[in-house]
């Protein structure tokens, strides 16, 4: 375990880049870090590597003992694009495209109040969940109420100079008639809409291409006016002050909108946040971006069903965020477990490792967490054997951590999260060939020779020897077993696996049957 004296030593990319943000803004009272996206559809485990980047920084800079504001913005006042392939009653919200999505109904069962609400809200629960607890602000409802008016002016009034700086980033130059704001119409609620002039403070006109009405807003008293999204992110970074912001590598592109933006953001008298790219997550056996537009998404409810809320939080602390890496959801999902333990293991002193070793993989562990870092060790149990005592429980968690006799009343609540999960990727993504059930009194007894059947009941005749022996000397017997019927060590596992399970295969021999316990074993095997 790390003592105090060492916490200045620290390896991870989100303590270098709280360091390098404490030296370039050293004064500051209150460092704000930000994150956001568009709640367009389900909010996918891909969009989750932003919102949880931002927070392992946080954590570094409160570590350092700063004052530190996480805010997420949800950008729930763009336009309703696409209609993804997820969403229930697709025909009704086609009737709502170019809508702000804020306007577009949630078709779920048990709607909230909206469709943007109903993204929003299904994230908001998962990251409390992960320990990640940001200030929320809510897009729609600042424009609605014109918090950003004197904003809007200033970029209308500064119309050439920030298309100027656009076109340096484009092939193409904007047209003449380019205005940095779009207008939903009061008359149809889509954007479809064309600016006809600005009176150069607040009196904006436009007409619906639509209906073709024509209005006058006053910035000050109108929630229908918008800034363009390359003008509304360093509008915001300037207003709230924003040091720190990741972004995809599509934002970080070359020429791409976090450039873009780093020049507009001089503009309103800023400059532009602190940032690093972060990359891609695909599923495993699928390549290619996540996208939320498409439906076609996993989201962090979907992955927190698989993995503890600190697995998930380590698989995203141990990358480098430029780091690309698929998260698993077939039998891969033993190794990122096993990666978890061995890592927990090392914080606390069981396994040996080299100096550096243990200082990085000690302050992953640290980020790993939802909040306090545990002062014991969880109970060293593998994902793979976890799922072998459930299925010799029919999957139920309680008896199943109710077998665990050296198991601490402290440890209980963790292995619990543990076993739920192992539960769920039992039923929903382990191959058939992994799960298996006990044979019963009713279960037909398999047609194997007679030195085989012998050799079975040898096994159940060691009584005490399966419940006392260590797994290496129960395994031993075993071999014993084989050579005294004249039978090879493989056809006897092939034949007490017939017999126990129904298969040809299965668990390790030696530990499945001290999981099961002589009684149990004997039962089985000698069923009428």
């Amino acid at each position: 375990m790390q003592d105090e004296n060492e916490r200045g030593e620290k390896l991870h990319w989100a303590d270098k880049m709280a360091q390098t943000l404490i030296k370039k803004k050293p004064f500051k009272n209150l460092y704000v870090c930000a994150s956001g996206i568009t709640p367009s559809g389900t909010v996918h485990i891909g969009n989750f590597r932003e919102i949880i980047s931002t927070d392992l920084v946080v954590r570094a800079l409160r570590e350092l003992g700063k004052e530190v504001k996480f805010i997420y913005s949800w950008d729930d006042y763009d336009v309703f694009r696409k209609v993804p392939s997820n969403m229930p009653k697709r025909k009704v919200l086609r009737d709502y495209l170019r809508f702000p999505i804020t306007a577009v109904p949630d078709t779920c069962s048990n709607p909230v109040s909206s469709y943007a609400r109903k993204n929003e809200l299904d994230i908001e629960d998962d990251l409390s969940f992960v320990g990640i607890h940001p200030t929320y602000i809510y897009q729609a409802d600042r424009y609605k109420k014109s918090y950003y008016a004197k904003d809007i002016s200033f970029a209308l009034q500064h119309k050439e100079k920030i298309k100027e700086v656009l076109n340096r980033f484009r092939s193409t130059p904007l047209e003449d008639d380019w205005w940095p704001i779009s207008v939903f119409s009061s008359f149809t609620g889509r954007d479809t809409t064309t600016i006809l002039s600005f009176d150069g403070k607040w009196k904006v006109k436009y007409r619906d291409n639509e209906t073709f009405d024509e209005e006058e807003l006053d910035l000050r008293h109108t929630g229908l006016v918008k800034l363009n999204w390359r003008i509304d992110w360093p509008m915001r970074w300037a207003k709230e002050s924003v040091d720190f912001e990741p972004a995809g590598k599509d934002h970080h592109s070359r020429g791409g909108s976090f450039d873009t933006s780093s020049e507009v953001v001089k503009i309103f008298n800023a400059e532009a946040p602190l940032s690093f790219q972060y990359d891609f997550i695909s599923i495993k056996g699928r390549g290619g971006k996540i996208s939320s537009s498409s439906g076609d998404v996993i989201s962090l409810s979907d992955v927190l069903e698989i993995y503890t809320p600190e697995v998930t939080r380590f698989m995203f602390a141990k990358p480098r965020p430029n780091t690309e890496f698929a998260i698993s959801f077939d039998t891969d999902v033993f190794k990122i477990y096993e990666d978890y333990d061995n890592t927990e293991r090392t914080y606390f002193g069981i396994t040996q490792a080299g100096e550096e070793k243990r200082k990085k993989d000690s302050r992953i562990y640290e980020l790993s967490q939802v909040s306090k870092i545990p002062e014991e060790i969880s109970y060293q149990i593998s994902f793979r054997h976890l799922c072998n005592l459930l299925l010799i429980n029919d999957c139920n968690v309680a008896n199943t951590v109710n077998s665990l006799v050296d198991l601490k009343k402290s440890q209980r609540y963790r292995l619990k999260q543990k076993a739920v999960c192992a539960v769920n990727w039992l039923k929903k993504y382990a191959s058939e060939d992994f799960k298996w059930s006990l044979s019963t009194s009713d279960t037909p007894f398999p047609q194997i020779d007679e030195n085989e059947k012998r050799a079975v009941e040898d096994i159940a005749n060691l009584g005490s020897e399966i419940d006392n022996c260590d797994e290496k000397a129960l395994s031993t017997r075993l071999y014993d077993i084989a050579e005294k019927n004249g039978i090879d060590s493989k056809a006897l596992f092939r034949a007490a696996y017939l017999v126990l399970i129904e298969r040809e295969n299965g668990p390790r021999l030696a530990g499945f049957l001290k999981s099961l316990g002589s009684e149990r074993v004997f039962n089985i095997i000698f069923r009428k």
